[in-house]
């Protein structure tokens, strides 16, 4: 079995020494990682999926046989393919007369080039070959950006996979609002490979199965994914019906490394998405899109056909922007990058290749082959920690059999979840409040800063003013379930509970003794007046930097509760330090630090577990009970029940 590459601290400490006596830097701020208890443990128990296949990998180009710049798409084709017209949907601007000439052709010539790994010999289990196609982003377009992805190319081959680099670099440069055009040119390289598949002469005939296909796009690529699984389905092009689409491929995932998101809005709104599974990965100290944005997709991708289908997103800390590219490296701004980026943090270029590759892999196995043995990886990451290179992830998981309690969307009642008859309630809390989850950069889309998503602060303080000793009541938040709602949705021991929590600073005062009156000065919050401020205004507090953890209590309509650590189910962490930059630019980040909540996933089997009385079918209360740590803040999303599928 393969196990997880090992990175060094003391490769980290070596540059800090090195560079850090020049005056230029400060010192490297990185959250000390938990990674030797997280990772401690490999639950899994499936074949390595990076773990080469049994095929012989064989490589081709396909391309116009005539490219100016690109040898490789002149000289080296086996497949000559026909240019087609994206003049609707690519603009050139200003730039268009020194484009052309520099290229020797016009967005209505633009080639159908690239380059394909695939498998040699016959499919091994009898069906043929799934197909895969992946898309870079934007570059310098003199600095060919499609070589960059052959590491996936030659693992994915080996595993029985047709897989092919989409060359888009004359698409690259000083233009915007292209990423309509690459969604559409991905999907002209399927039709592309139509044709091949039906040509007795090519080695692709008959050999490609075209209802399992996946699309990866990286940086601008990956907003473009999901425009071509939106285009993929439509009959028209949105900003302008005179052209016609004429696509329905087989379309069953898309990934996206490190995405932007909303530089194309068709009609002026952000493109939706429907019943296509969907991960995404970025990284902490990405220098180029220094937000997560790829959670805005994750967060409006919706389930509405009754299959099964779904979502993963995957924060790798220290992981930057370029290294998912073996050309473009590790110098997001350019190749003068280490005068702005602090680049000492970072990830070794191999191990942030080896995750994209495990779970690239695990995602295609199971999308396109059917494979249910890693999907306990994107419900939680803790379930490979033998396998992952040795930093911190934070991940999310939704399933299509997923159904909302409380989502925190639809209304400003803070007491009405969103299934029918849930209500909500606090007990002794400090903070309690929906808002908005915002990104932390100011280098935005066009549309707004947030991640689509509304969520729920709570802050608590089982102190009691004045008297340290002797805490009150732990404090907790409820959700009451009408009655037959177990029986609705099909509750029982095989189903989960599924929530969204992340811990951040800052925490309320202690609270007032009982009875004590409400503007009773005796209540030690930062404005010394109602006790609510976030901040305890008490630096020598030993409670404020205790590690987050609370309890989950479910209580069934007979009256039998049951009760597990959150903690048991993933990392509950504050937000991870996060600094990109060498210099603190106020003017580029709201935070340091980007707030991406964790998924925890807990079947009602351990609360049976933890109490055989308790009947799963049966629930009417869940409440998070604060009985684990003193003080906090933690942002909550997304309660409700799902369904486990066969082996997850």
């Amino acid at each position: 079995m393969k196990t997880r590459r090992s990175l060094a601290a003391a490769s980290v400490v070596s540059v800090v020494t090195a560079v850090g006596g020049t005056g230029c830097y400060g010192p490297l701020k990185l959250t000390p990682s938990d990674h030797a208890t997280v990772l401690s443990e490999q639950r899994l128990q499936a074949e390595h999926p990076a773990t080469p296949g049994p095929y012989e990998v064989r490589r081709l180009y396909y391309g116009s046989g005539t490219d100016r710049r690109r040898p490789e798409y002149r000289d080296s084709v086996t497949i000559v393919t026909e240019t087609v017209d994206a003049s609707r949907l690519v603009s050139l601007g200003a730039t268009a007369k020194e484009r052309n000439s520099y290229w020797g052709f016009t967005p209505k010539e633009f080639p159908i080039n690239g380059r394909a790994w695939y498998p040699g010999g016959e499919p091994r289990d009898g069906r043929p070959f799934p197909l895969v196609l992946i898309v870079h982003g934007n570059h310098d377009m003199k600095d060919f950006s499609d070589p960059g992805y052959g590491y996936l190319g030659e693992l994915f081959a080996s595993r029985g996979f047709v897989f092919a680099s989409v060359d888009m670099n004359f698409i690259n440069g000083a233009i915007r609002n292209e990423n309509d055009g690459r969604g559409w040119f991905l999907l002209k390289h399927i039709d592309a490979f139509r044709a091949f598949a039906a040509d007795e002469s090519s080695p692709f005939f008959g050999k490609i199965d075209f209802d399992r296909i996946a699309l990866i796009g990286h940086s601008r690529g990956g907003e473009a994914v999901g425009h071509a699984a939106a285009f993929n389905r439509l009959s028209r092009y949105p900003d302008d019906a005179s052209l016609e689409f004429d696509f329905n491929h087989g379309i069953r995932g898309i990934i996206a490394i490190a995405p932007v998101d909303g530089q194309y809005l068709p009609t002026g709104r952000l493109v939706p998405v429907e019943d296509v599974n969907y991960m995404v990965f970025h990284g902490s100290h990405d220098g180029d899109v220094t937000s997560f944005h790829g959670l805005r997709l994750y967060n409006r991708l919706s389930f509405t056909d009754g299959g099964d289908h779904f979502k993963t997103a995957i924060y790798m800390y220290r992981a930057n922007h370029g290294q998912w590219n073996t050309v473009w490296g590790n110098k997001d701004n350019g190749p003068r990058s280490a005068r702005r980026l602090d680049l000492r943090g970072l990830i070794d270029g191999e191990a942030q290749r080896e995750f994209a590759e495990i779970y690239i892999s695990a995602f295609l196995e199971t999308v396109l082959r059917d494979r249910a043995e890693y999907m306990p990886m994107f419900r939680d990451h803790r379930a490979i920690g033998g396998w992952l290179p040795e930093t911190m992830y934070i991940t999310q998981f939704e399933s299509s059999s997923f159904r909302p309690l409380a989502t925190f969307e639809e209304d400003i009642d803070v007491t009405t979840g969103t299934a029918h008859g849930v209500t909500l309630r606090g007990d002794s809390l400090g903070v309690w409040r929906e808002e908005l989850l915002d990104l932390r950069s100011r280098n935005r889309p066009t549309t707004s800063s947030s991640q689509e998503s509304n969520a729920l602060r709570l802050g608590w303080n089982n102190r009691v003013a004045g008297d340290a000793d002797a805490p009150g009541a732990p404090a907790s938040y409820a959700l009451s379930l009408p009655a037959g709602l177990g029986a609705d949705w099909g509750l029982g021991a095989a189903s989960r509970l599924d929530l969204q929590l992340g811990a951040v600073e800052g925490r309320p005062g202690p609270r007032r003794p009982e009875g004590e009156e409400e503007d009773s000065p005796a209540a030690g919050g930062d404005d010394g007046e109602t006790g609510r401020g976030e901040d305890d205004s008490d630096t020598d507090d030993p409670d404020g930097d205790d590690p987050i953890d609370l309890s989950i209590v479910v209580t069934d309509a007979g009256g039998e509760s049951a009760s597990v650590r959150l903690s048991d189910y993933g990392p509950i962490r504050r937000p991870l330090e996060t600094v990109v930059r060498r210099r603190n630019d106020a003017d580029a980040f709201d935070h340091q630090w980007e707030l991406v909540l964790q998924s925890f996933s807990i079947p009602l089997a351990d609360l049976v577990e933890a109490n055989p009385a308790f009947d799963p079918a049966r629930p009417r209360e869940i409440r998070l009970l604060f009985d684990r740590t003193p003080a906090g803040t933690v942002v909550l999303d997304n309660i409700g029940f799902s369904e486990s599928r066969p082996g997850s």
